[in-house]
């Protein structure tokens, strides 16, 4: 049984779509390099099974393997770039709100005041 069960039973869907599409994706990758799954399970470190489930997509699998099958075909370098900063919209979104917030509001009245000034001036 796994440990965090409940997490796994309230996957989103689109989680559960990536993982099913990234086991896919390694299982294409595996199968191109004309590697059997129990060779392939041998180099990942995981029994036949696991692999198997890995590459249904299984959402119970360790990111830790999932990381070394990225590894065997050369693309674990990709893996930081799935979470960097630059990309998360939530945060960059929290980031304007924040700062919209803290710009000073000008009443009605000052931003008169401040024209007739201008005005005055010649401005």
């Amino acid at each position: 049984m796994y440990k965090s069960l409940a997490a796994l039973s309230t996957l989103p869907p689109a989680a559960a779509d990536a993982l099913k599409r990234l086991g896919e994706n390694l299982a294409v990758a595996r199968v191109r390099r004309k590697e059997s799954q129990r060779l392939w399970a041998q180099r990942l470190g995981v029994s036949v099974p696991t692999l198997i489930r890995m590459e249904q997509g299984d959402a119970g699998v360790g990111m830790g393997i999932y990381a070394t099958a990225l590894w065997l075909i050369g693309r674990v370098a990709a893996l930081p770039e799935v979470a960097a900063p630059q990309h998360d919209q939530g945060a960059l979104e929290l980031d304007v709100r924040e700062a919209l917030a803290k710009r000073a509001v000008r009443s009605p009245a000052s931003v008169e005041a401040r024209l007739r000034r201008k005005g005055a001036t010649g401005g």
